[in-house]
């Protein structure tokens, strides 16, 4: 079945050219083509385009559907082009003439529109929990392991004393970062699309404003054109989100990986978080490290695909959009499956204590001494030069306090400030509406 079916039958190879892997990622948006419809429906019946009796019946047959998504027991049937078509499908043999009047005042573009802002909706709540469980993760081992020194590293040379406090919560403001970029992307999915047809509007007298209640959506894309115009441009804010948050775990990952080499020895990884080798009896792998490192990378190129297949159309529905899913659907479980790996994984994180105890890090407190050089009265440059000087001499020598107190710094980490600004974010998504609106179309 197709919603285009005409009086003839297409080429069974351009069929299956065309149809690609829609029907499978299709799946993904089952659920939500349902709750497209609930809202549509209950429109078209305000219009007076369905009686009160069809409705009733359409929403009964609806939430049936909805309830074999959710459970996993929805399937698109062979012949069945997608998810749209297997909906109507089902309620057209379920109801007869009352099931082909669900497709009244709206086209598969904005169906389809609708379905993807509802499913991105919901998956950006579901990254953004991970998100907010990880960086709660960091923030505790950041206070957990405050005290213990860590040096810091510039151009890969020793340069200042660092702690596994700063380290940690350096990944957790990150994420905050990242949380408030996914929230802008948020809410620019948030606005209702169902209305704009096939990109140029109805004659029928639709409400698009009832559906956009309905849907628990923020406003509505008012211009039907601009609606149609944002397919794939949401996707590519979405994908540039993700890529942003896979910088941070992959920059992290990589941390890990170099701080458990054996040379460094900043770190060891519990025996239950390490892979062997073949011929190798000693290797201690840190391959989950290494696999998000590679995962993450691999999402920095989403947006450049995503803009490669959209960026030269014209304005208007193009089938080029169908490939979006194969890149943006796997890149939005690869982000969750990351997000949850590592916070497992760091939570095995064993510190080493003594790491300072290495003469070599003798060096990490020059600045030190260059700056209570300049607190006793000498100009910067002077002991910087004098400092230098030493150095070379071998008659450097540093005993002392690290006094690091400014915000932000070994001493004075300023968690409760990076939660404060994560948390203020987190209430600016307005996640509550959104599951009251549901809540409300499924009664």
């Amino acid at each position: 079945m197709k919603l285009w079916q005409k009086a003839y039958d297409i080429f069974e190879n351009i069929e299956r050219f065309t149809v690609g892997q829609d029907r499978e990622l299709d799946l993904h948006l089952a659920k939500y083509d349902v709750l497209g419809s609930l809202a549509h429906i209950e429109m078209l019946e305000s219009i007076g385009l369905l009686e009160k009796e069809e409705l009733i019946q359409l929403q009964i047959e609806l939430k049936a559907i909805y309830k074999k998504a959710e459970s996993g027991d929805f399937i698109i049937e062979e012949r069945v082009e997608d998810v749209h078509s297997q909906v109507e499908l089902m309620l057209t043999q379920q109801l007869g003439i009352t099931g082909k009047k669900i497709h009244s005042g709206r086209s598969r573009n904005d169906q389809v529109l609708v379905d993807l802002r509802l499913y991105f909706r919901a998956e950006i709540e579901n990254i953004a929990l991970k998100i907010k469980q990880l960086s709660s993760t960091l923030l505790q081992l950041s206070e957990q392991h405050k005290e213990i020194s860590l040096p810091g590293y510039t151009h890969l040379q020793i340069a200042m004393p660092s702690s596994f406090g700063l380290w940690f919560a350096a990944y957790a403001e990150s994420l905050a970062d990242d949380l408030k970029f996914l929230e802008s992307v948020y809410h620019i999915n948030n606005q209702n699309p169902l209305g704009s047809a096939a990109g140029y509007g109805s004659s029928f007298p639709l409400n698009r404003k009832m559906t956009t209640e309905l849907l628990g959506f923020e406003d509505l894309n008012y211009n039907v054109t601009h609606a149609q115009l944002g397919r794939g441009k949401t996707e590519l804010f979405l994908a540039f989100a993700m890529a942003a948050i896979g910088h941070t775990l992959g920059k992290l990952a990589m941390d890990v990986t170099l701080y458990c080499n054996q040379n460094f020895a900043f770190i060891k990884l519990p025996d239950e978080l390490t892979t062997g080798s073949s011929i190798m009896p000693h290797k201690k792998n840190p391959d989950v490290f290494e696999l998000i490192r590679a995962k993450c990378n691999q999402l920095q190129a989403v947006p450049t695909t995503v803009s490669m297949i959209t960026g030269g159309l014209p304005s208007g529905y193009h089938r080029d959009f169908q490939l979006l899913k194969e890149n943006i659907f796997p890149a939005i479980e690869s982000i969750k499956d990351c997000l949850k790996i590592t916070d497992f994984a760091v939570q095995q994180i064993q510190v080493n204590p003594d790491i300072l105890n290495d003469s070599k890090y003798n060096y990490l407190y020059t600045v030190e001494v260059v700056n209570q050089e300049v607190i006793n009265g000498t100009p910067f440059r002077e002991a910087y030069k004098k400092v230098g000087a030493a150095v070379e001499s071998g008659s450097y020598h540093f005993d002392g306090n690290v006094q690091h107190t400014h915000e932000g710094s070994l001493g004075n980490l300023c968690n409760e400030q990076i939660q404060a600004k994560f948390n203020h974010t987190w209430k600016n998504f307005g996640f509550e509406k959104v599951a009251a609106a549901m809540e409300k179309l499924l009664k």
